[in-house]
C-alpha cells in the first residue's frame, strides 16, 4: 500500500466518494439485486445521504499519491459496517483489511463492545469470511437487495 493515505472523510469528499461507491455497485452489487430495487440502493448513495453518513457516522478514506480517494470505509454507530469499497485497481493489496482494522479499532477505542455487523454484497462474503466474520444466517432478499448478514465478535479475554 504504497502512498496510501487514510484519513477521515471530510464533505468535500462526497463527490469523490459517490464516484467509487456508484461504479462498483453498479458492477458488483446490481447484478445480484432485483431491478426493483436497483433505485433502492443507488438513492442511498446520493449527494445528500453520503454527506449525512460522513456527518454522523465514523467514514475514513484512502488517498492515493496522487491524492485520489481509491477506497472508503464507513460504520455506522461504531458497530454496523456500511461501506467498504476499494477501487479496481487497488484490490488484492490489504487495503480493505486496513481499512476494516482502522474502523475496528477506532471502534473499540469508542467503547464498543466487540460485535459488528454487516450485510455483505454475494460478492463480498469471501473478504469478510477472511476478515474473522461469520454468516449470520443464509443469502437474504429485503425489497430486491440480496446480501448476507454477517458478524464479527472479539471475545472479552477476562
Amino acid at each position: 500500500m504504497k502512498g496510501i493515505k487514510i484519513r477521515t472523510a471530510q464533505i468535500e469528499d462526497a463527490q469523490a466518494i459517490i464516484f467509487l461507491i456508484v461504479k462498483l455497485t453498479y458492477k458488483y452489487i446490481l447484478p445480484h439485486c432485483d431491478q426493483s430495487a436497483h433505485a433502492l440502493l443507488l438513492n442511498s448513495m446520493s449527494p445528500e445521504k453520503v454527506k449525512s453518513y460522513i456527518q454522523k457516522d465514523y467514514y475514513i478514506v484512502a488517498m492515493s499519491e496522487y491524492n485520489i480517494i481509491v477506497a472508503v470505509a464507513c460504520i455506522h454507530d461504531y458497530k454496523h459496517l456500511y461501506h467498504l469499497f476499494v477501487d479496481e485497481l487497488y484490490q488484492g493489496q490489504g487495503l480493505s483489511r486496513y481499512l476494516w482494522e482502522t474502523i475496528k479499532d477506532a471502534s473499540l477505542k469508542q467503547r464498543h463492545q466487540g460485535l459488528f455487523t454487516v450485510n455483505a454484497s454475494l460478492n463480498a462474503e469471501p473478504i469478510y469470511l477472511k476478515f474473522g466474520f461469520k454468516r449470520n444466517g443464509g443469502v437474504q432478499n429485503i425489497k430486491g437487495v440480496v446480501s448476507i448478514p454477517m458478524f464479527f465478535q472479539i471475545l472479552n479475554s477476562r
